[in-house]
């Protein structure tokens, strides 16, 4: 791969615990392409979290690097930073929304913290909120969508900000297998469409199959 989107490079992340050190993630190379979706499947326990939120930026490695287009996160500037906050959505497992706010008012938020124009948000939540299927849907609360649904919502959310990199954290662990495959497959189609390169986690055989490429990880190690 000669330009990864994003890329880790000898990335590892350790914990002092009473007990000793823990290392959660250790020594962990990868790269993913734009229009690429990966999947890291591992065991509960394994470092997929811990690998998403350092690629994410949310979390600094104890060694090693994470690098957006070439650029390492750890050395960016307070710019740079925010910069990267615009161009990296994050796809939660439990959803995250709002439920005193409609599908269409959680979408929005990204854009609101952006300081986004009030026209632009509304042009850009809806076209969001068509790309994932709920067009129609906008007006309803969560309490009022199934499971998919809200999953969508939080997807579309991710994508409203029309980053570059989309991170999901087993995004159909709370999901019936009929509903999550459709949800993989959408992500799939997405990455395609937006050019996005998404790493996916999940320990779903049926899901890791719909992935253009696997990486699993043993206690934090990449394993076969």
């Amino acid at each position: 791969m000669t330009h990864p989107r994003l890329a880790a490079h000898a990335v590892t992340r350790s914990f002092p615990t009473p007990a000793g050190e823990v290392t959660a993630v250790a020594g962990v190379d990868l790269e993913v392409a734009a229009g690429e979706l990966l999947v890291v499947r591992g065991r509960s326990g394994s470092g997929k979290t811990t690998l998403l939120n350092l690629l994410a930026g949310l979390d600094r490695p104890t060694s090693g690097s994470v690098t957006l287009d070439g650029v390492d996160v750890a050395g960016m500037d307070a710019a740079q930073r925010r910069a990267m906050r615009h161009r990296v959505g994050y796809v939660l497992q439990s959803f995250g929304l709002v439920d005193v706010l409609s599908a269409a008012e959680n979408v929005e938020v990204p854009l609101r913290l952006q300081r986004v124009a009030a026209g632009e948000r509304t042009r850009r939540v809806a076209a969001a909120l068509e790309a994932v299927g709920l067009g129609a849907h906008g007006h309803q609360r969560p309490a009022e969508l199934s499971g998919g649904q809200r999953q969508r919502v939080g997807i579309a959310r991710a994508l409203v900000a029309e980053p570059t990199v989309l991170l999901a954290d087993e995004p159909t662990g709370q999901l019936d297998s009929g509903t999550a495959a459709t949800v993989m497959d959408l992500l799939h189609a997405l990455a395609r469409e937006r050019s996005v390169a998404m790493v996916v986690t999940t320990h779903d055989p049926v899901l890791v199959a719909r992935a253009d490429r696997v990486l699993t990880l043993h206690d934090g190690r990449v394993g076969a």
